[in-house]
C-alpha cells in the first residue's frame, strides 16, 4: 500500500530526476501508480473510499427491531440488560463475546435515533456575587480515631469564582451545622459574597421541629450577613455544581494527603480537625490571585457572628432529666423541678439557669438516645438501691468495664445486697475521682478479692490509701547536678596531660 510519505517524495523527486521511471523507483512504487499520483494532486489517505459494508454478518440482525422498539419504550436499558435477555429468550444463539457488538450498535441507536440527552451551559462566574454549600459525607475514606471507627461529614463552602473553600467538620446535617458551617467559612474568608445557593435543605427540615422554625432561623441568619438566599430545584444537583465538583476533588486530596501521611487514624478529633486545616490551606494556595481580584467585590462582615444555637426553655423532670431535641439528658438533681435553657449547639448541648451556665455535655447524635452521668443522681441512689434493679438508664451507671465487672461478682456472692455495695462504690467514684476508684477496682478483681465482705467501699478505699503512699511508676527522681564535680573533672583531665 503506498503511503502518504511515498507520495510527497515521488512528488519532490519528479522535478529533480530526469524520467518518472527512476523518480518512481526512488520512491519505492511502480512506474503506473506514479502516474496515477502524480495526476492526482490528493494523497492515498483521501483517495481511498469509506467502507460502507460489514466484513461479517451481523449477529443481532433477526432480533434488532425487538431490541430497537424496547429501546423506544425505555432509553435507560443497558446493553448488558438487553443482551442477558436475548441469552434467555434465544437460548444457545447469542455467545457471551458477541455483547460488544450489541453495545455499539446501541451507542449507534443512541446518538443517531435515541432521545436527546441534557444540555449543561457553562455558567459565567461573576467575582464577590456567589457562594455555594453543602454537606458531604466522609465515612468512605475511612477515618478513625484512635482506632475506632469516626462517621462524620463535613459542611463545604465554596466560592464559585476563585474556587477557595472552607470546610468545617459535622456530625449531622442540622441546622446548627449549617450556621456554625457557613459563619466559620464567612469568618475565614473575612468578607461576605453577595449571594449563597445550597440545595432543598431537607434533611436540615427534617432534624428540626417543624419547616416554619427552620425558615425564621435560616432567614435571620442571611438578614444577619445581607445575604440573598438561593435553593436549586429538587433533584437538580448540576445546579450547586460547583461544591459538587468541589467534594469529589476534596475527598481525592484528603485521600491522597492520607496516604502519604501513611496513616488514616489520628490520636484525637483536634488532630483530624488541624490535619484538615492545613490541607486547606495548600489548596487555596493556588487561587490566590483570583481570590485576591474577588475579595474587592465582596462586601464587608457585619460585627459580630450570630448564635447558632437553638435555645429551648425545657424543666428537669422528677428523674434530674431534661429532653431536648428527642433526647434525653441528665443534669444536677438540685435542678429538679425548675425550668432551664437548653442550648443546643452543633457538638455540644448546654444547661444554663439563672444566666450561668450550669452544665455542658456532647450533643447526641440522633434520636431517642439518651446521656445519664451517674454523678447527678448517684446520692439519691444510694438512698434507694432498691431503684437500681429495674432502671430505665441502668446500663449509663456502669462508666467502665470493671465497674460493671465489680457488679457482676457482687452478684454472685453478695446478691441480697449486690445493688447497695456496687451504689457505694460509684458514689466514690464521684467523691475520690473515676480514674483511682477503676485502678483500685482492677487491683482487686485481679487479685481475687470479690468474696463476701472483700469487694466493697472499704476495701477500695483501703487500695485508695495504699496507692497514695506509692510513687506512681512514671515518677523518676533526678538528684541536683553538683557543679564542682566538673572542677574536679577539669583539674584531673590537667594532670594527664589533656588540653585545657
Amino acid at each position: 500500500m503506498v503511503t502518504d510519505a511515498q507520495v510527497r517524495r515521488l512528488r519532490r523527486l519528479s522535478k529533480t530526476e530526469k524520467t518518472q521511471e527512476v523518480a518512481a523507483a526512488k520512491a519505492g512504487m511502480d512506474v503506473k501508480t506514479a502516474r496515477k499520483y502524480l495526476a492526482d494532486l490528493r494523497p492515498p489517505s483521501e483517495q481511498t473510499p469509506d467502507r460502507t459494508w460489514r466484513t461479517r454478518p451481523d449477529p443481532f440482525e433477526r432480533v434488532w427491531e425487538e431490541v430497537r422498539q424496547q429501546l423506544d419504550a425505555n432509553p435507560g436499558l443497558e446493553a448488558k440488560t438487553l443482551f442477558e435477555a436475548l441469552q434467555r429468550q434465544y437460548p444457545g444463539e447469542f455467545a457471551d463475546g458477541q455483547l460488544r457488538t450489541l453495545q455499539r450498535h446501541i451507542k449507534r441507536w443512541r446518538a443517531t435515533e435515541g432521545p436527546g440527552r441534557e444540555v449543561f451551559f457553562a455558567q459565567r462566574h461573576v467575582p464577590g456575587r456567589l457562594g455555594q454549600s453543602d454537606f458531604t459525607y466522609m465515612n468512605e475514606l475511612g477515618i478513625t480515631i484512635g482506632r475506632q471507627s469516626f462517621p462524620h461529614m463535613l459542611y463545604h463552602f465554596v466560592l464559585t469564582y476563585s474556587n477557595w473553600e472552607d470546610v468545617t467538620l459535622c456530625y449531622s446535617e442540622s441546622f446548627e451545622s449549617l450556621s456554625e458551617g457557613l459563619q466559620n467559612a464567612l469568618w475565614a474568608l473575612g468578607a461576605v459574597p453577595l449571594e449563597h445557593r445550597t440545595d432543598r435543605l431537607s434533611t436540615a427540615v427534617n432534624n428540626m421541629s417543624n419547616d416554619k422554625e427552620f425558615t425564621t432561623r435560616y432567614e435571620a441568619l442571611l438578614r444577619h450577613y445581607r445575604l440573598e438566599g438561593q435553593k436549586i430545584q429538587a433533584g437538580k444537583a448540576n445546579e450547586n455544581g460547583d461544591v459538587e465538583q468541589r467534594h469529589h476533588r476534596l475527598k481525592r486530596a484528603v485521600e491522597q494527603a492520607l496516604l502519604l501521611r501513611g496513616s488514616h487514624d489520628f490520636a484525637s478529633v483536634e488532630e483530624y480537625k488541624e490535619f484538615l486545616r492545613l490541607l486547606l490551606v495548600r489548596l487555596n494556595a493556588g487561587r490566590r490571585e483570583r481570590l485576591a481580584a474577588e475579595m474587592q467585590y465582596l462586601r464587608a462582615l457585619p460585627e459580630r457572628r450570630v448564635g447558632s444555637a437553638k435555645r429551648v426553655k425545657v424543666r428537669v423532670d422528677s428523674g434530674s432529666i431534661i429532653y431536648v431535641d428527642r433526647n434525653a439528658y441528665s443534669v444536677n438533681s438540685r435542678l429538679i423541678g425548675e425550668q432551664v435553657e437548653a442550648r443546643l449547639n452543633a457538638e455540644s448541648v448546654e444547661v444554663w439557669y439563672g444566666g450561668n451556665k450550669v452544665e455542658e455535655m456532647p450533643r447526641l447524635r440522633g434520636r431517642g438516645k439518651h446521656r445519664v452521668d451517674y454523678r447527678h443522681i448517684i446520692d439519691w441512689l444510694v438512698r434507694k438501691p432498691g431503684a437500681f434493679e429495674n432502671y430505665r438508664y441502668r446500663d449509663e451507671l456502669f462508666p467502665t468495664s470493671r465497674f460493671r465487672m465489680a457488679w457482676d461478682a457482687l452478684r454472685e456472692v453478695a446478691q441480697p445486697r449486690a445493688n447497695k455495695l456496687y451504689l457505694e462504690i460509684l458514689q466514690m467514684a464521684a467523691q475520690e475521682g473515676e480514674a483511682r476508684v477503676d485502678e483500685a477496682l482492677r487491683y482487686l478483681l485481679e487479685a481475687g478479692e470479690i468474696g463476701e465482705g472483700k469487694l466493697n467501699a472499704a476495701a477500695v478505699r483501703a487500695v485508695l490509701s495504699e496507692q497514695a503512699g506509692v510513687r506512681p511508676a512514671t515518677h523518676i527522681a533526678v538528684d541536683d547536678v553538683v557543679l564542682a564535680s566538673f572542677d574536679e573533672l577539669l583539674d584531673g583531665g590537667a594532670g594527664m596531660g589533656v588540653k585545657q
